[in-house]
């Protein structure tokens, strides 16, 4: 058996956490992941330590890891944070524009509005491909903010949102929580951006994070009453 890198490791227990293949509060033995990635012992537990440094996994002295749990104080916590983060970087990507910024901005709203949202729980590959847009065109819209540590906290943050977000892969119907037209919201924001209407674009993207929390919560709070996920 060919070992991978700690590094390949990494990034395949970190895709598959984030992408919801591995639920939260899912037991992470390093046995059962080799037997199941063939990436060998060593990067399997350095991965999952280093996964544990940025609290996406659970590490315990003689009890083994999980992916972390979640709840809904966290989920709250979680999104006023990186509303009040996604605010200020928005700002000060306003105040930096220039011709690239505003370019980039409208290629990936296009990829993002081109690509089709999954169907059913089950289209793991069309979520996957819109989720890559989707996180392309909020990293695009505050890119210009000038700030390594802002950037760096926002990816935590949107990480850790995405983690929660991808829940609604377990229902039966993926989308149709959702009574929104995001694609519109999407675009909402854009215009404003590229208008320079700062007030209107801070507005309508903390209205934005905010109803993509409530929806979480909702399902959070159905999934909890038919006991098929601990919130």
């Amino acid at each position: 058996m060919t070992t991978a890198s700690p590094a390949s490791a990494y990034d395949l227990l970190r895709l598959e956490i984030l992408n919801g293949d591995l639920m939260p509060g899912e037991r992470l033995r390093a046995a059962d992941l080799n037997a199941r990635y063939q990436l060998g012992l060593t990067p399997i537990r350095e991965a999952l330590l280093r996964l544990g440094s940025e609290g996406l996994v659970l590490n315990e002295n003689n009890r083994g890891a999980w992916v972390r749990e979640i709840s809904i104080a966290e989920l709250h916590d979680l999104f006023s944070t990186r509303r009040e983060l996604e605010a200020t970087c928005l700002r000060m990507a306003m105040q930096n524009r220039t011709p690239e910024w505003e370019a980039e901005i409208l290629r990936t709203l296009h990829l993002l509005s081109s690509a089709p949202l999954p169907g059913t729980a089950e289209d793991r590959d069309a979520a996957a491909r819109w989720e890559g847009f989707h996180r392309d065109f909020h990293f695009a819209l505050v890119s210009a903010c000038s700030s390594d540590w802002r950037l760096r906290f926002w990816n935590t943050l949107t990480d850790h949102s995405e983690r929660y977000r991808k829940l609604r892969l377990v229902a039966g119907d993926p989308e149709g929580s959702v009574s929104r037209d995001i694609q519109a919201e999407h675009k909402a924001i854009a215009d404003a951006v590229i208008h320079g209407d700062e007030e209107r674009a801070v507005t309508l993207m903390d209205g934005h994070l905010a109803r993509t929390e409530n929806v979480v919560k909702n399902l959070m709070m159905s999934m909890e009453s038919k006991k098929e996920f601990p919130a």
